[in-house]
């Protein structure tokens, strides 16, 4: 299993064999992977101005030996877990009791359904909500569909903000207006730091 415990490696072994084009292709390589079967898997396909080309037709010029790793998906625990819509300041406190109760902490995503930001970043929140499936439950609140009490609860005024709240208190918070997968590194260490 690998360090995320997601995943599970696969070791392949084969053999590279790059092929060479003549002189008047302008010498372009293909790398082919032969197995112990006999079957081949094309690495990388390279192209000429008349489309793709068969290795037969080029003239080998080198083998190497190769070590492929490949992984699949423990696909005995979920891949995306969606998050839950919190409506009001009593469903709030109710998720901070419960929580509270397990000493569980939880990520609340304040986003609005008009933030482009907020809706690319949401798949990949619900992601990271399955690596830490029984640790940490994730939540999201529409700040356009909720009372104001509780956008002002959370003491929010950008969007999207990922707060991650404990003992009944929000302990960090991460504003993603950049680039999604360093917000997603960003809310990581945010749990890393916390949890």
């Amino acid at each position: 299993m690998s360090a995320t415990g997601l995943l599970y490696p696969h070791i392949l072994y084969g053999e590279v064999v790059v092929y060479q084009r003549d002189q008047q292709h302008q010498h372009q390589h293909q790398w082919l992977v032969s197995s112990s079967s006999g079957r081949y898997v094309f690495l990388s396909s390279l192209k000429s101005s008349s489309g793709c080309w068969n290795a037969s037709f080029g003239q080998r010029i080198r083998r190497r030996n190769l070590r492929v790793e490949a992984t699949w998906p423990d696909l005995s625990r979920p891949s995306v877990i969606e998050m839950e819509s919190i409506d009001d300041s009593e469903h709030l406190d109710q998720i901070l009791l419960h929580a509270q109760q397990n000493s569980q902490p939880i990520i609340i995503d304040w986003m609005a359904a008009w933030c482009r930001k907020c809706i690319y970043l949401k798949p990949k929140l619900e992601k990271l909500a399955a690596e830490y499936d029984t640790k940490i439950k994730f939540y999201y609140v529409d700040v356009n569909k909720v009372p104001q009490t509780l956008v002002k609860r959370g003491n929010i005024s950008k969007m999207p903000t990922i707060q991650l709240w404990k003992d009944g208190e929000m302990k960090a918070e991460v504003i993603g207006g950049h680039k999604a997968w360093l917000v997603i590194e960003e809310v990581r260490e945010m749990i890393l730091k916390f949890a």
